[in-house]
């Protein structure tokens, strides 16, 4: 079973070097995080059909609930990072 990831991955590009985003994003995985957690927010805000604090606490939670999504995948990254330079793959630079 562990093959078959590690091959599926190679085949979608997991072992290429990553972006100056993902290298940022792999640094700073809670800012990541919030960084696209107050734009959810705000499109949940706006998109809100219920009015006052309820609508208000909803957007809150589920732009908290897409940061810690997000941060979770450049936790992720951060792995993909570490397992690259481990293997030779990626001088880390």
């Amino acid at each position: 079973m562990g093959n078959v990831f590690w091959a599926v991955d190679r085949a979608l590009g997991g072992e290429r070097r990553p972006t100056s985003g993902q290298k940022w994003a792999a640094r700073r995985p809670v800012a990541a995080g919030l960084l696209l957690a107050v734009p959810f927010t705000l499109l949940f805000l706006a998109l809100s059909s219920e009015g006052g604090a309820v609508g208000a606490a909803l957007a809150v939670l589920g732009g908290l609930v897409m940061g810690v999504l997000f941060a979770l995948a450049a936790t992720a990254e951060r792995l993909r990072q570490r397992r690259l330079k481990r293997r030779g793959l990626w001088d880390g630079s």
